[in-house]
């Protein structure tokens, strides 16, 4: 593992408590050019996490606030009539940036939400017939509320299958929700500036060196057998796409990178399933009013299938 990558981990944790786990898995994603969906309920950090994240990476980044009231021209850009030169200028929106957090992505209605799929499907942007690159280094990290709560609008099956992970951010335990108190109550960490540990070139130089991770038929096989699983399981009514497994593939490579390995393992496959696929299936309605949850069922599932030897 390169030493910066430690590095930003260990500045990471430093700032961010309790959240080492989902931390790798977000590092996983980003560092595949893989976009990440974050939900939990307001207050557990969601946004302080990417924040963090932004200012230990090199590169330029951009927040969207998504409001009910949020147009698509609103983050891909539009153009402008400039009465002075008699001619229209392309205005372009936050979305072209490197790291682009989409923040409570679920309170915008889905014709804004869609903004956001060819650019995260494609890197590029259309403006009034116009079509403008991205940035090679571009990934959209969104947070979003669950569906639950008030005012929220279900982000459409084609947007969530453009996330390469799902992750869920759970309430810390009792010491680091007081560790986390404790900073915040005493300023610890208002003073403390962080510094970049990763530019653009290191991130793309890591970026190479994990396509260069070794990933075996048999591992392949196993990844197949879990998509495939998806839908010929009773409990799920829709299963994946084979998105879903080149998702599993390239995030077990990255995982197999951060674990400091050139080769993927199954129990890296394992790890990475679960965020990979939580947002790609849909439960049975029989096992819904039974109360059975999406990473039980990825759980049993991914349980079932022989792992290779």
């Amino acid at each position: 593992m390169n030493g910066n990558i430690a590095q930003l981990i260990e500045k990471y944790e430093e700032r961010i408590i309790g959240q080492s786990f989902n931390l790798r898995l977000l590092l996983s994603a980003i560092l595949v050019g893989g976009h990440v969906l974050l939900e939990g309920v307001p207050g557990t950090g969601k946004t302080q996490m990417v924040k963090t994240l932004a200012s230990l990476v090199g590169g330029s980044f951009r927040r969207i606030q998504f409001t009910p009231d949020l147009l698509p021209s609103d983050i891909t850009g539009s153009m402008i009539y400039d009465m002075k030169n008699s001619t229209f200028q392309t205005l372009k929106g936050p979305i072209f940036t490197n790291l682009l957090l989409a923040d409570e992505i679920n309170r915008t209605p889905a014709k804004t939400q869609a903004a956001l799929l060819e650019a995260m499907e494609e890197k590029q942007v259309t403006i009034q017939g116009e079509t403008y690159p991205l940035p090679e280094v571009f990934f959209v990290v969104a947070t979003q509320n669950p569906l639950e709560f008030e005012g929220t609008y279900p982000l459409p099956e084609a947007q969530q299958d453009r996330f390469l992970f799902k992750l869920l951010i759970e309430f810390p335990s009792f010491e680091e929700e007081l560790k986390v108190l404790k900073q915040v109550i005493h300023n610890k960490n208002d003073h403390c500036e962080l510094t970049k540990v990763l530019d653009l070139q290191t991130f793309e130089n890591i970026r190479a060196e994990i396509d260069t991770i070794i990933i075996g038929d048999s591992v392949l096989a196993y990844i197949m057998d879990i998509v495939r699983k998806t839908r010929q399981s009773d409990s799920i009514r829709f299963g994946a796409s084979t998105r879903a497994g080149i998702s599993i593939g390239r995030a077990g490579k990255a995982w197999a990178y951060l674990s400091g390995r050139d080769y993927v393992t199954p129990d890296d496959i394992k790890i990475v399933a679960k965020p990979s696929l939580r947002h790609r299936i849909q439960l049975s309605p029989h096992k819904e009013l039974e109360g059975v949850t999406i990473d039980q069922t990825i759980d049993e599932l991914v349980g079932s299938i022989p792992v290779p030897r």
